[in-house]
């Protein structure tokens, strides 16, 4: 394996690593000083993200991932690679590299993360700690979605969740922020320890399926010749070539393999980050009780690393257990869309709101996710997008709302858009996207995962029943439910009397908070506008990952 070195994706990661140090050598009365680094530093990861999301060459990654996608076979592609061997005894690389899929990821990281240190700018208490601790956790974030190390992987999933935990509990809303913070971090602890179980089980039986065949290795010069390794092309060709197939694991049956058996702990381990029910609890309260910023990156950028993360560790690793268990992991997935809409809808909190918001449309991700098809599974990456977009700019409006009226208690607000116009403007657009409006993301993302579910699953024991068509016609109620309390949050806190003596002084937004608004809403339309900037690149990475699960067929 060659030692390859590209430096973009280093130096995205590296800025918000570097500045959160030189930050905490900085005086702590100096805040325009430390707010003007952090803003440097994501600033500059998010130039050099929009600078990889458009030199990638999706025809090239195409072309690389032709034996994957037409016989199921081969190895991942990836570009702007940086690879370095760190511990060769273990088979651990320092290595970096994108596809189709983590790049629009690694831009909604930096568009997310810049605009949340733009709505951070008033922020008074402990500035020097606080921008510390929020550059660590996007350092963190862009970390996982660029590592192709499955050992790197880990220690940035990690090192994103602590950072979480010290932000909501010490810049959080006073009345839930220690309990919501706990219950966050243990929610998402327990998940990656479980995963993380399965995933070494997978390296040392693949490790161990090398030892006695390093034939098959060898015809892979790009990989590191060593039996062990945590390269996730490595890892993944094991399991093409049969390493977690055994039948009869542990004894419990001829019809149950590793892969079979340690699918359901990878996949939901990390799935709960993402929100998959019945473990999202702790998403609706850590969203509420994280302060403005921290929550534009928990909904908008964490609960994609969850999804993501399961999708290319679970389904991509062990695509025979995908098969057996997704058909009914999908109803876990079709019961965060409803659930979490009919839930939303009951809410007087604001943030409430937006929180259950989000477990439903993560629902969605994971219904596309669990169709197994192309059309399905690019909706879920363009979904992926369109919602972390959308939430970060949802709860942006609502703390600029909240930081003026002091409330967040629906029926006590009304009459906004007369006081802060733009920011009214912005909510309807993200809740028009919410709706799944034509000609903004929303649409284009939620469409093609309602096309995929009504073409069913290739390969599926239940591809010839009506099973897929029934969950997409009961998924169509979550979208339904969305109209319904996104108009009521419209109606209730934008429209209707202002009420002058209760809420006397509103003062202006500053024009940090414009920056988010106009960087945030472009997005959101103009990747409804012109889909193609996004699904093409999407497409070319899940196709491979489709290759996987069909056998090419």
């Amino acid at each position: 394996m060659e030692t390859q070195f590209s430096g973009i994706l280093t130096g995205i990661l590296a800025f918000p690593f570097i500045a959160a140090i030189i930050i905490l050598f900085i005086d702590k009365e100096q805040k325009d000083v430390i707010r003007t680094i952090a803003a440097f530093a994501t600033g500059a990861s998010l130039i050099l993200a929009a600078l990889v999301f458009f030199t990638y060459d999706a025809d090239a990654a195409r072309t690389a991932n032709d034996s994957l996608i037409n016989s199921g076979t081969g190895v991942l592609a990836f570009q702007f690679v940086d690879r370095i061997t760190w511990i060769k005894e273990l088979g651990v690389s320092y290595q970096l590299g994108v596809d189709g899929l983590s790049a629009p990821m690694v831009l909604l990281t930096g568009l997310a993360s810049f605009a949340g240190v733009m709505i951070s700018w008033g922020i008074e208490d402990r500035v020097r700690e606080f921008m510390a601790f929020f550059l660590l956790l996007v350092a963190g974030v862009y970390g996982v979605f660029i590592s192709t190390d499955i050992f790197l992987l880990l220690f940035f999933y990690e090192l994103a969740i602590f950072p979480m935990y010290f932000l909501i509990a010490g810049w959080g809303w006073v009345q839930l922020r220690e309990y919501a913070a706990m219950k966050l971090t243990l929610y998402i602890l327990i998940g990656s320890v479980i995963a993380l179980v399965g995933i070494l089980v997978l390296y040392f039986q693949a490790g161990a399926f090398f030892t006695n065949h390093p034939e098959e290795l060898a015809k892979y010069p790009e990989l590191q010749q060593v039996a062990y390794s945590f390269d996730f092309n490595h890892i993944q060709l094991a399991g093409q070539l049969g390493a977690y197939n055994e039948a009869n694991y542990l004894g419990l049956g001829h019809g149950v393999t590793m892969a079979r058996f340690w699918f359901p702990f990878i996949f939901l381990g990390f799935a709960v980050l993402a929100g998959i029910f019945p473990f999202h609890n702790w998403s609706p309260d850590g969203h509420v009780a994280a302060p403005t910023a921290v929550s534009m990156i928990h909904a908008g950028v964490l609960m994609k690393l969850g999804a993501l993360t399961a999708m290319r560790l679970g389904v991509q690793l062990l695509p025979d257990g995908a098969r057996v268990h997704l058909p009914w992991i999908i109803f876990l997935a079709l019961t965060n869309v409803v659930y979490g809409a009919f839930i939303a809808f009951r809410q007087r909190d604001f943030k409430y709101v937006i929180g259950f918001s989000s477990v439903s449309h993560m629902g969605l991700v994971s219904l596309g996710v669990a169709t197994m098809n192309t059309t399905g599974m690019t909706g879920a990456g363009l979904q992926m997008f369109s919602h972390g977009v959308m939430t970060a700019l949802f709860f942006s409006c609502v703390g600029m709302v909240y930081d003026r009226a002091h409330t967040r208690d629906i029926p006590s607000l009304g009459g906004f858009i007369k006081k802060m116009p733009l920011v009214a403007v912005a909510f309807i657009i993200g809740g028009l996207v919410s709706m799944g409006m034509p000609g903004l993301s929303g649409f284009v993302a939620e469409f093609p995962i309602f096309v995929g579910l009504w073409r069913g699953v290739p390969d599926s024991i239940l591809k010839n029943s009506n099973y897929y068509g029934i969950i997409a016609i009961a998924a169509a109620l979550g979208i339904i439910l969305t109209a319904a309390y996104v108009l009521r949050v419209v109606g209730q806190v934008f429209f209707g009397e202002f009420d002058e003596e209760k809420f006397p002084d509103i003062t202006p937004i500053r024009i940090q908070d414009r920056v988010a608004i106009y960087m945030l809403t472009v997005w959101l339309i103009v990747l409804g506008v012109y889909p193609k900037i996004m699904s093409g690149m999407i497409e070319s990475a899940v196709a491979p990952v489709v290759g996987l699960l069909t056998g090419g067929k």
